[in-house]
């Protein structure tokens, strides 16, 4: 008796490790074997480790359409549902359907995800940190991924650049207005610069000293299949103070002033409706809406700056104004 539940135990060890082997998987009716893996790529899909933050070529990758495992191949993540999150790492706040397979960490306290189809470790995945409305962050090791940008069968995605459009807000120091936009569902980039000012190219220096006219301002590309024009400026009236007049909070200027910079009529007239809205509910709005004419991208050191230095901003927060 024992030598046969000795027989049968080692037959269901030799079964489970021909499911998520090095080198093949069992499919059954089939063998498939696995893509051959670097050194490197094996300590992190095989042996569960993880590559250095910022390191990954898709961390700050923009293309569109879909992550396949790299050890099997199979069909993970869409480009769609990939987000900047700031951790050094490919976000994802889903996953094409029955791709991914969840197990409590080592650790205890994380979630591991790894490939469904064969077990390659990918990442961990986190909720409730609040970047995207769906509430969850699939954070994935490049090295654990291929990407294609042609249409494959797997899912509804058309292969072509989403036709975006540019939103120009000024409201306060740039690095919190920022803070509050470069994570949206739908924003395909942001970047703090100047304009609305007499001079060209200006610097920071310029700006805050000398009277050059300009705003600190911030330069938003999105993808208006994602999100709406107007739900872009409602957030932008949420996260600062309108009524204010050339400062907010501590930063006093006209640089610091409050304005939309509209690219188009119907921008203005969205601008202009959102501004009534809170005049009814009592708000004296001091934003000023004029047409937008020429943005000078801000230092390097400005741009994302809350992520670079995990600081939190000092003179905006969100405030509830619109239903």
């Amino acid at each position: 008796m024992k030598r046969l539940f000795l027989f049968i135990r080692i037959s269901m060890l030799m079964f489970m490790s021909n499911s998520y082997s090095r080198d093949k998987c069992d499919m059954g009716d089939s063998v498939v074997k696995y893509n051959k893996l670097t050194l490197e790529e094996e300590r992190v899909i095989v042996d569960k480790g993880t590559e250095p933050p910022g390191s990954g070529k898709y961390n700050k990758f923009k293309k569109r359409g879909i992550y396949y495992c790299k050890r099997c191949n199979a069909a993970l993540y869409k480009s769609d549902d990939k987000f900047d999150s700031g951790c050094g790492w490919p976000s994802f706040d889903d996953e094409i359907k029955g791709a991914i397979e969840y197990r409590t960490d080592d650790d205890g306290f994380r979630t591991e995800i790894m490939c469904k189809a064969c077990g390659a470790h990918l990442g961990h995945v986190f909720k409730g940190e609040g970047f995207t409305p769906k509430n969850t962050r699939h954070c994935v090791n490049s090295i654990s991924l291929n990407f294609k940008d042609k249409f494959n069968g797997e899912t509804n995605f058309k292969n072509r650049a989403p036709e975006t459009q540019t939103a120009i807000f000024a409201g306060g120091c740039f690095w919190g207005v920022e803070y509050y936009f470069q994570n949206l569902k739908g924003v395909v980039s942001t970047t703090v610069g100047y304009t609305g000012g007499d001079i060209d190219n200006p610097t920071y220096k310029d700006v805050c000293y000398t009277d050059t006219g300009h705003a600190e301002a911030l330069k938003v590309i999105f993808n208006p299949q994602l999100i709406s024009y107007e739900d872009l400026v409602k957030l932008f009236f949420e996260i600062h103070d309108p009524t204010q007049i050339n400062r907010q909070g501590p930063d006093i200027g006209t640089q610091y002033r409050s304005a939309v910079f509209y690219t188009n009529n119907e921008q203005k007239v969205i601008a202009e409706k959102l501004i009534s809205y809170l005049q009814k509910d009592g708000l004296d709005v001091a934003t000023e809406i004029s047409p937008f004419k020429k943005f000078w991208k801000a230092e390097e050191f400005h741009q994302k700056y809350y992520s670079k230095t995990g600081k939190q901003p000092y003179c905006h927060r969100r405030i509830k104004r619109f239903k």
